[in-house]
């Protein structure tokens, strides 16, 4: 798989550091005075500092309504219930908790929905079999 990089706005550089290093275990890379980048499971996040979108919880996803815009990763099930525990464990509060979604179906998935300190939302979820990721 070819990795992602996805560029964003936040608030503060050393909050998020804390939050995405201390809480979601992301490995920080190359940074400057306005921005810096981290490894998110093999993809690079570049924070840069400015005023963050607003997110809506607008979205309808299996009856449930989730933040847009929104980003995440897609771990394996042991990944995302330890990172899971880590959110629930720093006090971050969830958007929408951890649950499986779609189960019982192709495509069934452990999701969870939060902010990070400068209020961009993200999705972490691991699918029950991967090969099902893009399955219709």
């Amino acid at each position: 798989m070819r990795r992602f990089h996805y560029s964003f706005l936040v608030r503060d550089l050393e909050e998020v550091r804390r939050f995405y290093v201390n809480v979601l275990g992301c490995r920080e890379g190359r940074s400057a005075p306005t921005w810096i980048d981290f490894d998110m499971y093999g993809n690079q996040l570049s924070c840069h500092v400015g005023t963050p979108q607003p997110t809506a919880n607008v979205g309808r996803v299996d009856g449930i309504v989730v933040p847009m815009p929104h980003f995440g990763a897609i771990l394996d099930f042991a990944e995302y219930e330890a990172l899971a525990a880590r959110v629930t464990a720093a006090g971050v509060p969830f958007i929408v908790t951890p649950r499986i979604r779609y189960a019982g179906e192709v495509g069934e998935q452990g999701t969870c929905f939060f902010l990070d300190p400068s209020g961009n939302a993200i999705e972490i979820k691991a699918f029950r079999r991967d090969e099902e990721v893009f399955a219709r």
